[in-house]
């Protein structure tokens, strides 16, 4: 975890499947098809087949199964009316996602939101990695400390801290072991508004406080 619960958020980033928008799907199935043993990453294994023809066929897998499930994708409970709350705050947001740039943009023209900046895993190395997430705290010149991402899986949580950011796991079912990796936890995105106005709150508190003793 961070040191720096109590800053201000300038910014938040979210992860799109499982947290702005619903995903059916099914990795064991996806797993089995192009042989990818269970307790590996599906992107990494995919990366280690030994020929370029296996690669591509592996990753024509990945992306049918990806369309077919964009097509039937839906906005998650709270998510419209958090992510307007957070546009009225004048809240910089993005979209950082391990899919597939085509499935992204039919989620999207079909979700419609007021977020123009999504990287996909076309554009930056997949999460953990941070690189995405560093591309847009320089785009808008934020320090990583001001800047929460919002996600739903322990890739979520590891690629936030490798760039320096806080992370807010989203989990409205049951409570993952890796949860307690996360800074911040929401059952719901009606959450969202209010942790970080009261961040906001903490800071603005701090300021005072410390202007008092000096």
């Amino acid at each position: 975890m961070n040191t720096y619960h109590h800053h201000s958020v300038e910014g938040v980033i979210f992860d799109l499947d499982g947290t702005l928008v619903s995903s059916d799907l099914d990795f064991t199935l996806i797993r089995a098809q192009i042989g990818c043993p269970e307790e590996v990453d599906l992107l990494s294994y995919i990366a280690t087949l030994p020929s370029p023809y296996m690669r591509e066929e592996a990753m024509n897998i990945v992306h049918q199964h990806e369309l077919m499930d964009a097509q039937h994708a839906y906005l998650l409970p709270g998510v419209a009316k958090a992510i307007t709350q957070l546009k009225e705050l004048a809240i910089p947001m993005a979209i950082v996602t391990r899919n597939y740039d085509r499935a992204v943009a039919i989620k999207l023209k079909n979700n419609p939101l007021p977020i123009q900046t999504v990287l996909t895993r076309s554009d930056a190395p997949p999460k953990p990695d941070p690189s995405a997430l560093n591309a847009i705290a320089t785009l808008w010149s934020i320090d990583q400390k001001n800047l929460l991402y919002v996600g739903d899986y322990l890739y979520d949580i590891q690629a936030a801290h490798n760039a320096n950011m806080r992370a807010c796991l989203y989990t409205p079912d049951e409570m993952p072991l890796y949860a307690n990796q996360a800074d911040y936890i929401l059952r719901h995105f009606s959450e969202l508004p209010k942790l970080i106005n009261q961040l906001s709150e903490d800071q603005q508190e701090l300021l005072v406080s410390h202007s008092s003793v000096q």
